[in-house]
């Protein structure tokens, strides 16, 4: 009985010299959990800024839509019903998880969003 209380105190003093051993290496560091551009949901403002700049690094991603390449440059309240269209018949026919990826990929080709379109995207990405 003796030898098991001994062993439990041994374990107990090896444990809390290990524990300030590690403690006093690493200091008060706080413990960083990392986002990835796969779990960013919008509510960092931080995480969604180091996914644009990590995928201004990436080749850009395209949702069949080189079509609206055209409108490279445009303002976003400079478009006609029939352009507006276009940018519309692609978001309707996306998932909702690809508009928010869909979103990066305009802004990095340099094409904006009409208008007209502005809210429903909002909606669409805040449905996820």
């Amino acid at each position: 009985m003796i030898y098991l209380f001994l062993s439990l105190v041994l374990l107990g003093v090896v444990t809390a010299l290990w524990g300030w051993h590690s403690h006093r290496q690493h200091g008060d560091e706080p413990v960083v959990v990392a986002d990835s551009c796969a779990t960013c949901n919008g509510d960092n403002e931080k995480c969604e800024q180091e996914c644009m700049m990590e995928a201004a690094t990436q080749p850009i991603e395209y949702f069949d839509d080189e079509e609206l390449d055209v409108f490279r440059g445009r303002r976003s309240d400079g478009y006609t019903e029939d352009e507006v269209e276009q940018f519309a018949y692609v978001l309707d026919t996306m998932q909702d998880a690809d508009v928010r990826p869909w979103t990066r990929s305009l802004t990095l080709r340099g094409i904006e969003i009409p208008d007209e379109l502005k809210d429903e995207l909002f909606l669409r990405q805040e449905a996820i």
